[in-house]
């Protein structure tokens, strides 16, 4: 061999070893049997610890989760759109980071993210079929400012959620992708319009997902799925680049399989951001992170709770309220025809959570007087309606594609509208008898204190004075109404729409409000249980969820088919 051919087969050599010793071994992948054992169920503190010790790569994890995706979403359907590429592509470039690097507290977690929420270069369906058209796709020009955050923090984004339409509904059916079923039994509904993501989370298809809230989005689905919920207080994380169904109802938190979890996400996504006014205050107001320091095994010992009496009493307020020139007697009746009865065994699920909360050393008060017929009838007030239009065009001014910025815009592209509930023309909440409801500015309309500021103040100090009079540190109630429906049987003579709650009441007020595992009904779906608190004490909030997880784990992961409920029918 020539001298200058062997002189650089050597320096190959060298450098060869010096690649050997400065880059990350790749660890073997275990038994597919051991990786099932050790990444079911896991927490992003078990995931960090497997990374830490090099146990698993972020690639292998990722394909674990991404198979689990592959053999089970055909048949429950919680992901529209899979990003299975980018997802491995960002695995493949933690995983070539130094291991002494600084690490964000998601680094590694796959996770979802539902489909109403901007990721840049893909399409925003809102569950909607008219933002699928080939040519007027909603293709999202940036991140949401919560999937910008989350990206920063290390997650892996696997796909996008499935949703009902615009997040208009209580299932999960859309026109843009089709049904979800619940994990727990395909059969019947996970609850919408979340469904996507507590369906996946629950089913281990991934760690962690977000949620979005306009009436119960977030904790009606995770309650049907045994997943923790959390509505965070409105202003303390971004909404910006989430399609609104109602802004000033809207609302985006973690949904994860324990409380842990969910207050590390919560922990991330919070913060001010100058795209969503509204958070402007959670610099000052909020209680100081990272929320995990307020996870206490005896944090319900010595708290008090109410239990608010519209809800047992099946009470209704009407989902975006009732405008101020709507005389009282259609107001009623538009009530009473929401309204939603407290079916016996979610009752009964209900008492046997009272009796484990006191177990745990809570006080939980059960009087008349709390938040009673009176409080549901203020709040049917807070209405909201008015302004749909407004916060949809926002939306799509800062997030829409190149070809629209507007819902005019849309609807001059496309040659047809984009739909009632965001721009203000479904006929329930539009027009009263011979009163129409116009849209308008908040900021410019006369009637905006009328409608909706003046309403929710009075509301929001009933909630707080009721609190102040019974030295409560918070209520509990039921997440829904019923027990999660068979949507294979006709519900009320129709097809089902629900099942249904009494908490819109949250989102009016901006509360912050979590779901938890409150046990299972007798066929073994969960049934979830709800507290809620003062505005900005959401820490102390998660205290108490982490303490009841600790003294009842409640949660068992549901047992998942890979194939359809019928027989195969020979052609």
């Amino acid at each position: 061999m020539p001298k200058s051919l062997h002189r650089l087969s050597v320096l190959a050599g060298l450098v060869s070893l010096l690649l050997t010793a400065t880059s990350p071994a790749t660890p073997v992948a275990p038994p597919a049997a051991q990786m099932d054992r050790d990444l079911f169920e896991v927490t992003i503190p078990q995931l960090q610890q497997y990374y830490a010790t090099r146990k698993y790569t972020v690639t292998q994890v990722v394909q674990w989760h991404l198979a689990r995706i592959h053999r089970y979403n055909g048949i429950y359907r919680a992901l529209e759109t899979l990003m299975e590429s980018s997802a491995l592509a960002t695995a493949a470039r933690e995983d070539q980071e130094p291991a002494a690097g600084v690490r964000g507290p998601l680094w590694g977690v796959p996770m979802v993210i539902k489909a109403n929420t901007s990721i840049q270069g893909e399409p925003t369906t809102d569950g909607w079929a008219g933002f699928t058209i080939r040519g007027h796709e909603l293709i999202a020009p940036r991140d949401a400012s919560i999937v910008a955050k989350l990206r920063a923090a290390g997650a892996v984004i696997l796909g996008h959620t499935n949703m009902p339409d615009f997040a208009n509904s209580d299932t999960n059916r859309s026109s843009s992708f089709g049904r979800t079923g619940n994990a727990y039994d395909v059969r019947f509904s996970p609850g919408g319009s979340s469904g996507g993501t507590v369906t996946a989370v629950t089913s281990n298809m991934a760690v962690l997902g977000n949620g979005t809230d306009t009436g119960n989005s977030i904790r009606m689905p995770s309650a049907t799925s045994g997943v923790i919920g959390v509505f965070p207080t409105r202003g303390l994380v971004s909404i910006a680049g989430i399609a609104p169904l109602d802004w000033l109802l809207d609302n985006t938190g973690p949904i994860a399989r324990n409380v842990t979890d969910a207050a590390i996400a919560l922990s991330v996504m919070a913060g001010s951001d100058p795209l969503d006014p509204r958070t402007s205050e959670a610099a000052t107001r909020a209680q100081s992170g990272p929320y995990t320091r307020y996870l206490n095994k005896d944090a319900l010992r010595g708290k008090r709770f109410g239990v608010p009496a519209f809800v047992l009493q099946g009470i209704g307020i009407p989902f975006h309220g009732v405008p101020a020139a709507v005389p009282d007697n259609l107001a009623v009746k538009q009530a009473v025809e929401q309204a939603i009865a407290l079916q016996p065994a979610t009752r009964a699920a209900f008492m046997k959570a009272v009796e484990e909360l006191r177990a745990a050393g809570a006080t939980v008060v059960i009087d008349d007087s709390i938040l009673p017929e009176s409080f549901a009838w203020s709040a049917t007030r807070v209405a909201t309606y008015p302004y749909v239009r407004e916060g949809f065009d926002l939306f799509l001014q800062h997030f829409g594609p190149a070809q629209y910025h507007s819902t005019a815009e849309y609807s001059r592209v496309v040659g047809m509208p984009v739909g009632a509930p965001v721009i203000g023309t479904e006929p329930l909440n539009a027009q009263f008898g011979d009163i129409s409801i116009r849209q308008a500015s908040i900021e410019s309309d006369p009637q905006a204190e009328a409608n909706y500021f003046g309403p929710r103040q009075r509301t929001l100090e009933t909630y707080l004075q009721t609190m102040d009079r019974l030295h409560l540190d918070g209520y509990v109630y039921p997440a829904i109404q019923m027990p999660p429906v068979d949507e294979t049987m006709p519900q009320d003579g129709r097809v089902s729409e629900g099942p249904h709650s009494a908490t819109s009441w949250v989102n009016m007020l901006g509360v912050p409000a979590v779901v938890v595992v409150g046990g299972l009904y007798p066929g073994g779906l969960p049934f979830g249980l709800e507290f809620s608190a003062r505005p900005w004490q959401d820490g102390e909030l998660l205290g108490y969820a982490y303490a009841w997880e600790q003294a009842t784990h409640h949660r068992h992961p549901p047992a998942l088919v890979d194939r359809g409920l019928l027989p195969d029918v020979p052609e």
